[in-house]
């Protein structure tokens, strides 16, 4: 499977979704503080985590 960037971002989105939903569904926190501050920050967390393991593997290719 080629892993283009929309196949990639969707990819992203259902993760942070999924979490977010099963956060949600735990009733672990207020669902306000859910949605304005952790599902944010996970997507901001992933963009990154993701920009990093893709230069790495650009390193690891040609090296």
């Amino acid at each position: 499977m080629e892993f283009d960037l929309p196949v990639t971002a969707v990819a992203l989105l259902v993760i942070v979704a999924i979490a977010t939903v099963g956060l949600v569904g735990m009733d672990v926190m207020a669902t306000s503080t859910v949605l304005m501050m952790v599902a944010p920050s996970m997507l901001v967390f992933g963009v990154i985590a993701l920009l990093l393991g893709v230069k790495h593997g650009e390193y690891r290719a040609t090296r």
